[in-house]
């Protein structure tokens, strides 16, 4: 099963994590959450991993929606947004679909709503990507 909607970016680690934020802002999510997993996992464990965040995504509009819908969909929520580097100048974006949503909870209602973020991410994807081979 695939929950994810993923990104190839030929950018730098810290340029595509800039461009990942302001790509969320412009399409109107805001970042409640932000998981730096290799500072975690350096001080938690002193292992050593390639640079990646989580930064957990919320719209208000879609987020109340949702809950509306569904309150349970709180245990998947925010939406995460995983940006991870790929060597030196290259990264990866992974997006949790918000199709997943209907497909964990089996809330029909949540449907429309998951389809409309999905556009919205995936146009927002889509710009990064154009974006970053211009």
């Amino acid at each position: 099963m695939t929950f994810t909607i993923t990104a190839d970016l030929p950018l730098p680690y810290d340029e595509a994590v800039a461009r990942t934020r302001t790509g969320l802002a412009d399409a109107g999510f805001g970042i409640l959450t932000e998981i730096d997993i290799k500072a975690t996992l350096k001080k938690k464990l002193d292992v050593d991993v390639e640079p990646k965040i989580i930064l957990g995504a919320c719209q208000p509009a879609f987020a109340h929606a949702a809950l509306q819908a569904d309150p349970r969909v709180a245990a998947i929520m925010p939406c995460n947004v995983v940006v991870s580097a790929d060597g030196d100048n290259a990264s990866r974006i992974e997006i949790l679909d918000p199709g997943a949503m209907e497909t964990f909870t089996g809330t029909a209602e949540l449907g429309p709503i998951a389809a409309q973020a999905r556009t919205r991410l995936t146009d927002m994807l889509d710009a990064l990507t154009a974006g970053a081979v211009a």
